[in-house]
C-alpha cells in the first residue's frame, strides 16, 4: 500500500514555467517570445475589449434612436394595493424598506395607482402618479412629496 510520503505527481503532468528573457541559449531570449516591434510586443500593449482591428466598432455602426437623458431618474415603484397591506398609518421610504417593498433608501420612490386603498394613510414619497394621488386622497389620506436627496 502506498504511503503519503511515497506519493508523486505523474511524469509529465507538471511542466516547468517558461523562463523568458534569459539569453539566446534558452530559446526565449531577446524578444522573449513577443516577436519584433508592434503593439503587442510592448508593455501594456493590449487592445481594449471593443477594439475591432481598426474596423468601425459595433457600438458606432449601430444606429442610435430616441432621446437618452444623461441624468435619468430610475424610481423604485410601489403600487397603492401594496400600501393597503401595511399596518402603519404613516408610510415613508423607511417603512417601505422595512416591509420589503423597496430595495434601497438611496433611490427615489414613486407610488403608482394599481389596485385600491381602503384606509386613510399619510404617504411620503418622491413622486406620485395622478391616479395614485387620487386614490389615496379619496380614501381620506394625504400625499406628501419629498424632494429627492432630502430626509424623508
Amino acid at each position: 500500500m502506498a504511503e503519503l510520503h511515497d506519493l508523486r505527481a505523474p511524469t509529465g503532468s507538471r511542466r516547468a514555467r517558461k523562463r523568458v528573457g534569459r539569453g539566446p541559449g534558452s530559446g526565449h531570449g531577446k524578444t522573449a517570445g513577443r516577436g519584433h516591434k508592434g503593439h503587442k510586443q510592448r508593455s501594456g500593449g493590449q487592445t481594449n475589449p471593443h477594439f475591432e482591428g481598426g474596423q468601425m466598432p459595433l457600438h458606432r455602426r449601430v444606429p442610435k434612436r430616441g432621446f437618452h437623458p444623461l441624468k435619468r431618474i430610475e424610481y423604485q415603484i410601489v403600487n397603492v394595493r401594496d400600501l393597503d397591506r401595511l399596518e402603519a398609518a404613516e408610510i415613508s421610504p423607511e417603512v417601505l424598506k422595512a416591509n420589503g417593498l423597496i430595495r434601497a433608501l438611496h433611490s427615489p420612490v414613486k407610488i403608482l395607482g394599481d389596485g385600491s386603498l381602503e384606509k386613510a394613510l399619510v404617504v411620503r414619497a418622491h413622486a406620485f402618479s395622478k391616479s395614485a394621488r387620487e386614490k389615496i386622497e379619496a380614501a381620506g389620506g394625504q400625499t406628501v412629496a419629498v424632494a429627492f436627496g432630502a430626509a424623508s
